[in-house]
């Protein structure tokens, strides 16, 4: 007797790639890797797990550029609104702060300066 096959493994419903989460996606392609980890994959479901595997990949190296874009053009807008706001905060003394703490304008001298009976301090 014939006994026709199952493929209910191999045609799994799986969400668009694109609506999983980043950590989502990220453990579906674990669970994909484990699966060809195993001594005896199902041949069945070969293709169909690469092309799900390459599908998550293609999609999280998509958000990664697209994220890695987004810093590179925040973070000098943040260092500039930083250096502005701390320029405009007044240290003792009348020296403006630049945000680094570097801006003394004259090094102290003696206990001040980290001298301690002629020995200068590391720090």
């Amino acid at each position: 007797m014939n006994v026709p096959r199952r493929d209910d493994d191999v045609t799994q419903d799986h969400d668009p790639v694109e609506v999983l989460s980043y950590m989502a996606a990220s453990r579906e392609l674990d669970a994909i890797v484990e699966f060809f980890e195993k001594s005896e994959v199902d041949v069945d479901q070969l293709v169909a797990q690469l092309e799900r595997a390459t599908a998550i990949v293609d999609e999280l190296d998509r958000r990664i550029r697209r994220t890695r874009s987004q810093v590179e053009e925040l973070v000098p807008r943040l260092e500039a609104a930083g250096r502005v706001e701390a320029a405009s905060v007044e240290q003792p003394g009348g020296a403006r702060a630049t945000g680094d703490g570097f801006d003394d304008p004259a090094p102290a001298s003696g206990a001040d300066a980290g001298e301690s009976g002629g020995e200068t301090l590391p720090f």
